[in-house]
């Protein structure tokens, strides 16, 4: 099971951008997913959660301005970024906790990042 994570470009200040991640293989239920984002010169740092029944909740950077989604038919996630700024650019990485057909236990998976870049 692999997180596939898509849709990262460069953007100017104010633009909007939606980033997405699917959940792709043998996939029997995916559990809380998320959105990271790592900075340059910055640690990882939450961005946006997601549960299952679609309750959402934001880092104080992405309030008002972020909005996550989730389709639980298809295992995927978007992010609508709304009002991008410089200091939003970063690798974004999705994260869920799923488990796997025939498992027994929940992993914690994360993708492989896509880089959103805003310019002044």
């Amino acid at each position: 099971v692999q997180l596939q994570a898509s849709g990262g470009g460069l953007v100017q200040a104010g633009e909007s951008l939606t980033i997405s991640c699917a959940a792709v293989g043998s996939v029997l239920a995916v559990h809380t997913m998320a959105w990271y984002r790592r900075p340059p010169g910055k640690g990882r740092e939450l961005v946006a959660s997601i549960g299952h029944d679609g309750r959402a909740a934001y880092a104080g950077s992405a309030k008002g301005r972020f909005t996550i989604s989730r389709d639980n038919a298809k295992n995927t996630m978007d992010l609508l970024m709304d009002t991008l700024q410089p200091e939003d650019t970063a690798v974004y990485y999705c994260n869920a906790n799923l488990r796997q057909n025939g498992a027994s236990v929940w992993e914690n998976v994360w993708g492989q990042g896509t880089l959103v870049t805003v310019s002044s």
